[in-house]
């Protein structure tokens, strides 16, 4: 059983020999151990602090990507590499490597595909109240778009099956935290989380450069995700919301027609063609992007064999098919 621990950064030539120092290199139940960094366009010496301080391997775009890139190509990189599991971990030492043994513990029991830590973000004093509210209203939106239990949707500290891996397709070039657990959500992939700590940061987040910037680009990852495996649910819910409001003017228009003054209110009645056309309009787009959808699902299903061919796992498909 191979771990591989991949760690983004950009620009954490300070604060990585923290994390690298703490993390193990054995733990029970796991063979080997090898640690991952992805410098993601650093203009410090981060990738030369990565090696000096014992990665194994070490990643480095020529300009910056963005951590949704970083991610990504950490999975790619660790599923090359040969890795059974892949943890992702922060480069500012959030998060406690002691807790890596509870993070691994349900996929080692073969009971998640995904293991996320929970932070406590309600709890945790270093947070504003503000952020804790915002925390703990995301996570909700979170849930509902993914149909999980989502108690800490941006926590970072997370591990993935080698076949949760090959599944994941981040799109977004901002985070990857709220994608991945609606993909996870619609793919049917286990997600269990388990307490974590977590601690203060040493930094500033590189990520949320001001609180509406970070709020918009939430919000858009999140609708752009969840509309993209509920094509049907959203076309629907707002196709049906413009029929309504195309039927307040018709109906107000048929009233004053029963009563014999219809004609002057004629504005009425094309107010509410305009709103009943486009609202049948987008049901019909609803019904087409539902339509595509199922491509998109033969299209993960290809992407994901091709992935698995590509990386010498050509056997598990065929094992798979005969079962």
């Amino acid at each position: 059983m191979k771990l591989i621990i991949q760690i983004p950064c950009y620009n954490e030539a300070a604060t990585l020999p923290l994390t690298l120092r703490d993390l193990p290199r054995t733990l029970p139940g796991i063979d080997t151990i090898e640690w991952l960094v992805i410098d993601d366009g650093s203009q410090d010496d981060t990738a030369q602090v990565a090696r000096a301080y014992g990665a194994d391997y070490v990643h480095r775009f020529t300009q910056h990507q963005g951590l949704a890139r970083a991610f990504t190509a950490g999975l790619e990189l660790g599923l090359r590499a040969g890795a059974d599991i892949i943890v992702n971990t922060d480069a500012d030492n959030q998060y406690d490597a002691r807790d890596l043994p509870a993070l691994l513990a349900p996929i080692l029991e073969r009971r998640a595909d995904i293991v996320v830590g929970d932070r406590g973000v309600t709890t945790l004093q270093h947070f504003s109240p503000m952020k804790r509210v915002l925390q703990r209203l995301g996570s909700w939106v979170v849930q509902r778009a993914s149909g999980l239990t989502v108690p800490d949707a941006t926590s970072g500290f997370r591990a993935f099956t080698r076949e949760a891996a090959l599944r994941l397709t981040v799109l977004s070039d901002y985070s990857y935290t709220l994608e991945t657990l609606i993909q996870a959500g619609a793919r049917n992939l286990v997600v269990v989380y388990v307490p974590v700590r977590a601690r203060p940061p040493l930094r500033e987040s590189r990520l949320i450069h001001s609180l509406p910037d970070y709020l918009w680009q939430s919000a858009q990852t999140i609708i752009r995700a969840y509309a993209m495996f509920q094509p049907l649910r959203v076309f629907l819910l707002i196709g049906a919301v413009l029929i309504l409001i195309g039927l307040v003017p018709a109906l107000r228009f048929f009233y004053f027609f029963l009563l014999g003054s219809g004609t002057g209110h004629i504005q009425s009645l094309i107010f509410a063609a305009i709103f009943l056309i486009v609202g049948f309009q987008v049901l019909l787009i609803g019904l087409l992007a539902d339509l595509i959808g199922f491509n998109r699902k033969i299209l993960e299903e290809i992407l994901y064999r091709l992935r698995k061919i590509e990386l010498g796992d050509s056997r598990d498909i065929s094992e798979t098919r005969l079962q």
